[in-house]
């Protein structure tokens, strides 16, 4: 099981690039591509500012970081696309929220399951509200996860 480019591809567009760090809408101060902390584990502050090449370079440890920690929870055998698509889920809400959903425990127990989906796109929401660039992300991730 590897990220793969679709993966990565699908998580630049969701998170987009910004040197200088913002609040994203769950009002954590977060830069480069959609990181809140950096890898020595200190969070991102207002006012921070990095070069493209440091947003790239961390995406790339952070990323990483995911992804080993994406292996440890399937037990489940993914092909890429699966696999990616759980990464790319799990950079977006934390490794914490995949290890205790719904999603996890369908995929290790059917990765074909077609309500796998379904589980996908209860995570839509920020502060409350029903976010369309989650709704997408959510349709975006289960796409990838089919394909």
């Amino acid at each position: 099981m590897n990220l793969n480019d679709r993966g990565i591809s699908l998580m630049h567009e969701f998170e987009g690039l910004r040197l200088e760090a913002y609040l994203c809408p769950a009002r954590i101060p977060t830069i480069g591509w959609g990181n809140t902390r950096y890898e020595n584990g200190q969070p991102v502050k207002m006012g921070d500012v990095i070069t493209r090449e440091r947003a790239d370079e961390l995406f790339k440890n952070i990323v990483t970081d995911f992804s080993k920690g994406v292996q440890r929870l399937v037990s489940a055998n993914l092909n890429d696309n699966q696999f990616s698509a759980l990464v790319c889920f799990a950079y977006n809400l934390g490794l914490g929220n995949l290890q205790r959903s719904t999603l996890l425990k369908k995929v290790n127990a059917n990765p074909a399951d077609p309500t796998i989906k379904d589980e996908f796109m209860k995570w839509t929401k920020a502060g409350g509200k029903v976010l369309q660039g989650l709704v997408r992300r959510r349709e975006a991730e289960s796409k990838l996860y089919y394909s």
